[in-house]
Order: structure tokens, then sequence, then C-alpha cells
């Protein structure tokens, strides 16, 4: 017997019941799966010296990462060190950070000393990679010995700063209060041992790995689950300006840029007309400045630098034997060491500013010198290119008269009379008349 099918059949609640369990079990499911995926990790390299430049790139990094909502924002430190003022504000935009900040010093080679240092301290989960090294924070005032009142101020401050990031992060705050008085520094492996870091990683993507399911505490003390195996690496976006500030706010980059700008300007001042030194000479300029505005001025150096072009100029107009020439480069020399005012790290090297002052000093010399022969060389143009020429009586000249100057005739004027043929030389233009006398 054939049996009919049944559509009232389909609905049945215990036929309904699986289909309707079924998406509320797969959802949230799905809901994992997703974020899992989704899950992105921020990075930002911070190499070379800290300056104030550096404290708007990680202020921006930070609103980008928590306007991403990302797992962590990982800073990449390879630095020498920097600005003390500069630090403190990067590590302060650090601390306020709602998502987890991880300093991480890498490559291999790379170091995160003196103020780098202080940046890894920061983090909320340290790290470095196999053959870094980190440390020797003592603070440094225009490479020379401080004042031992002051550097005792100093090294206090610092000391205490350290002291305050290590022990929120439970970390070895008295191995950490070493690089400041002692100038201690530590390879990874060391700053593992004692307690600096929390762990070595090779690369960045190791180190997502083997934080992965870590338990950390923000500064505010809020508490984070890391989910950071295989997660999306996003590099942080840099404004053009960061761009442009952060690669030629290397000191020496600027004093080159500044000097190249003053020639450039010099050239086309001194002949005017070929608008493209001009042009170039502003720009390189402008950027020079710009690269040293946002360092710390020591003006004993802009005084020192402007005093060795003047000697320079005057070195090209007096006769002092290259005594002004010499002086000229030494004060050059000591401007540009003297420039910034600030730790060795973000001064100007000493072979940066030989190179740069004496190329500079010969190429202003000679043309200084240029000028200066040009001005005194007789004029050739116009009225006063007469004087002195030397040109033929056409007719007797007693005492007026015919010449043949330059290949054109000329009213004459003769002081004594002449005959024709005989050769005169001028001595005035007065109008359309030349007065002229006897040349033997």
């Amino acid at each position: 017997m054939i049996r009919l099918f049944k559509p009232a059949l389909l609905f049945k609640p215990a036929l309904l019941l699986p289909l309707l369990i079924t998406p509320l079990l797969i959802t949230p499911l799905l809901i994992r799966l997703s974020s899992a995926k989704a899950s992105e990790v921020l990075s930002l390299q911070i190499d070379g010296v800290i300056h104030p430049i550096t404290v708007e790139i990680v202020r921006d990094a930070i609103d980008q990462a928590q306007a991403r909502h990302v797992q962590a924002l990982v800073l990449e430190l390879s630095t020498p060190g920097g600005l003390l003022d500069a630090t403190r504000e990067s590590i302060s935009e650090i601390l306020k950070a709602t998502i987890p900040v991880i300093t991480f010093v890498t490559p291999s080679g790379a170091r995160a000393a003196s103020a780098g240092f202080f940046f890894l301290e920061a983090g909320d989960l340290a790290a470095m990679s196999p053959g870094t090294n980190t440390g020797a924070s003592s603070p440094v005032l225009l490479g020379q010995q401080m004042e031992p009142v002051m550097r005792q101020k100093v090294e206090n401050d610092t000391a205490a700063l350290l002291r305050s990031l290590t022990s929120r992060r439970g970390r070895n705050s008295d191995l950490a209060e070493k690089t400041v008085r002692e100038a201690k520094a530590f390879t990874e492996k060391e700053a593992l041992d004692g307690h600096l870091i929390e762990l070595i990683a090779s690369d960045l993507p190791d180190l997502l790995n083997k934080i992965d399911g870590r338990e950390i505490t923000l500064w505010s003390g809020q508490k984070v689950t890391l989910k950071t195996a295989g997660a999306t690496v996003i590099e942080a976006k840099l404004s053009w300006r960061e761009r442009i500030v952060a690669a030629i706010a290397d000191p020496n980059v600027g004093f080159i840029l500044l000097v190249l700008g003053a020639l450039g300007l010099y050239v086309e001042f001194s002949s005017p007309g070929l608008i493209f030194a001009g042009v170039g000479g502003a720009i390189l300029l402008l950027l020079g400045l710009s690269a040293l505005s946002v360092l710390p001025i020591n003006w004993v150096g802009v005084l020192l630098l402007l005093l060795s072009i003047v000697l320079f100029v005057l070195e090209a107009k007096l006769t002092s034997h290259g005594v002004l020439g010499v002086g000229g480069t030494v004060a050059m020399v000591l401007g540009a060491l003297l420039l910034v005012n600030g730790p060795p790290e973000i001064r100007i090297h000493l072979s940066t500013a030989l190179a740069v002052a004496l190329p500079f000093a010969l190429i202003t010399l000679f043309l200084v010198s240029l000028v200066v022969q040009a001005r005194r060389n007789k004029v050739m143009t116009g009225d006063s290119g007469m004087i002195d020429e030397i040109g033929e009586a056409r007719t007797a000249l007693a005492p007026e008269g015919k010449v043949l100057v330059h290949g054109e005739y000329w009213k004459a004027v003769s002081s004594a009379p002449v005959e024709a043929g005989a050769r005169v030389r001028v001595r005035a233009v007065k109008g359309l008349t030349l007065e002229v006398e006897p040349w033997q």
C-alpha cells in the first residue's frame, strides 16, 4: 500500500527543535573563528635617535592601534638612545595606552641603549632577540662630565623613573637602576636571567607565537589575555610630515643640508640668474632648519657657524696669508660639534663636521675670490669700458678731430696736438666725445 506524504508533519515541534537550536550553537563558534582570523597586531619600528618627533610617531601609532582594536602594539627597538625629555613624553603615551604595548629589541645586532632601555622597560611585556643588548642608561650632558651635584640630581631622577616602571611591571628594579648608577649593559640572556625582560624571541612571528595566551596587566591595572598566534601584522602608518622629519632628524643629516643650502644661496647671490642654485639652496636650507628645530640647539654653536662664514669672506678680501681661512674652518668644526645641546648620540660627529667644513671652506673661498677679482677687474662694457682703450687718429687733432676706437669713429678732443695716423689713449668719455691723449 502506498502512503501519501503528509505536509502537516513538517510542523511538528519535535522536528522544528533541532532547526532552532543548531544556529544558536553554531553562531558563537563562527564568531570565535571570525575574531580569531581577524586578530591583528600593529608594529612600529623605532630606529635611530629618540627625539621630539618620536613622541608624535608613538602617539599616532597608539591611536591607530586603539582605533583598530588590535591585540597589541609592538615597538621594535633599535636605538642608541636620545633626549630624556622626548623619552619621558613617549613613555607617558605608552603608559596611557588602553591596548597592550610590547617592546621588542630586534633584529639581531640591534640595541636599546641609554634612553632605549627606558623604552624597553616601559612596555607591558618586554622581549629581545638573540644577539641584542640593552642598558647603559647613565645621563650625559653635552658629552662632558657634569658637576657632581647636578649629576646626582639627574641620576636620582632617572633612577626613580626606572624603579617606577620596573616595580610596577614586576621586574628587577635594583638591577635596572644599575644601568643609571653604574652604566651597566646586558645581553639578551643576561637581561632575561636578571628579570629585566620576559622572554627571548628570534623575530616578530616567533614573539607572537610565544606570547599567545599570556595574560598581562596594563599600567591601568586591566588584565588582558593575548591572542596573537597567527595574527596579521600591520605596520603603523606615518604621516608625510613624520616620514620627512624622521628621515632628516639625524643631526648629521640636518647639518649637511644646512650647509649645502647656505652654499646654494651664496652661489645664487654671487651669480644671479642661475635660479636652480637659489631654489635648491632654499629648499635644502629649510629642510636643514626643520631637522635641527626638533633638537635642542646651543646658540654658541650657531654663533660659531656664523663667525666661520664671516672669516671666510674676510679671507678672500684681506691679505691674511690663510690665517682667517684656517680660523673659519676651525670655527665651523667647533660650531658643528657644539650645535646640538644633548648627549653624544644626538650630536654631530667629528667626522661629519670635518667632512663638511673642509670642502665648504675651499668652495666658499674660491667663490668669494672670484667675486672679489671680478669687482677689481676693469669694466669692459659701456662708457667705462672705453677708458684706457687705444685708438688711431683719423684726422689731425688740434685739439679736435676724428679717432677710430673699437672699430668705431668718434669725435675726440686731445690734450696735446696729434698728427693723423698717430695712436691715442682714451682718458674719458663725455657724451659722444672722447677725451684722448697721445700714446707712445
